[in-house]
């Protein structure tokens, strides 16, 4: 399995410096969450003044990934799951969600962040089929391959993956297709592609161009694609219904009376036991 070359576009910026805005923590100052510091709560702000909707937007991200873990965990039966570009624990984990429909569940954690593997760490202290890894997404081969992956992960048998709400944080230098594709050609068929990505199909381009702006100075750059390119990731697999929408539209638990302009794209997509063309 060839790994996608490693793009010459910024390094990351790791280890743990809070003048610096890191997107997980963005992203739990979105939440409400408090494992947040002065710069990363500016961010958010920041782009909270550009797009007003984005803290929305990820709480229905965070609820969208809840309802895509409980159907698999539950009504397909899934047992294994692998969240990549986890984040910081929040309410809801996807062990919690996953073990409570199904306990035999084991989850794997993955993430670039070292501050973010070892506040899960803390959490799963005692956990014995939950783990949380070191690895970048940017090295597919290196993270589907690592011994700490597999020993709870079994690739021969059906598997969700999570790509939720990170794939944004790869550039196209980063070849982020085909790391997708080096994924969907390492589960085994019957598994499951969870992914939710930023849009700004619904942003003027003055606003798109000052939200990057903001992650520009962040731990990672964030780059916002259009519906086609997002469904690009799902070539080769079969789009559960209702297909790539708006996150809150997929499989919702009430009725949406009033549409907002949309933020994330999400769908789940299913590796069919022979090629098949994707529905989209």
């Amino acid at each position: 399995m060839n790994e996608p070359q490693l793009p010459a576009g910024r390094p990351r910026r790791l280890g743990f410096d809070t003048g610096i805005p890191n997107v997980a923590r963005i992203y739990d100052a979105l939440l409400g969450g408090k494992d947040s510091y002065g710069a990363d709560r500016q961010a958010a702000q920041e782009l909270l003044k550009v797009v007003p909707g984005a803290a929305r937007a990820a709480r229905e991200n965070r609820a969208f990934l809840g309802r895509a873990v409980q159907f698999l965990a539950g009504e397909a039966g899934i047992q294994q799951f692998l969240d990549i570009g986890t984040g910081l624990p929040t309410l809801g984990n996807v062990h919690e969600i996953a073990q409570a429909a199904n306990p035999a569940a084991r989850v794997v954690y993955a993430d670039y962040d070292p501050v973010v593997v070892l506040h899960a760490n803390v959490l799963l202290a005692k956990a014995v089929t939950v783990a949380a890894v070191n690895a970048d997404l940017r090295y597919p081969h290196d993270l589907l391959t690592s011994p700490a992956v597999r020993a709870l992960i079994d690739f021969d048998e059906p598997v969700a993956v999570l790509l939720v709400a990170v794939l944004h944080f790869l550039e196209d230098s980063d070849s982020p297709w085909k790391i997708v594709d080096c994924i969907k050609d390492h589960i085994a068929p019957g598994s499951y592609l969870v992914l939710s990505h930023v849009t700004g199909d619904d942003i003027p381009p003055d606003a798109r161009r000052q939200a990057r702006e903001v992650y520009e100075n962040a731990s990672a750059p964030g780059v916002a694609r259009e519906r086609d390119g997002i469904a690009r990731f799902f070539d080769g697999l079969v789009m559960l219904s209702p297909g790539l929408v708006t996150v809150p539209a997929w499989r919702p638990d009430h009725i949406i009376t009033k549409p907002h302009e949309t933020l994330f794209y999400g769908g789940v997509g299913r590796k069919p036991d022979s090629p098949e063309r994707s529905t989209r």
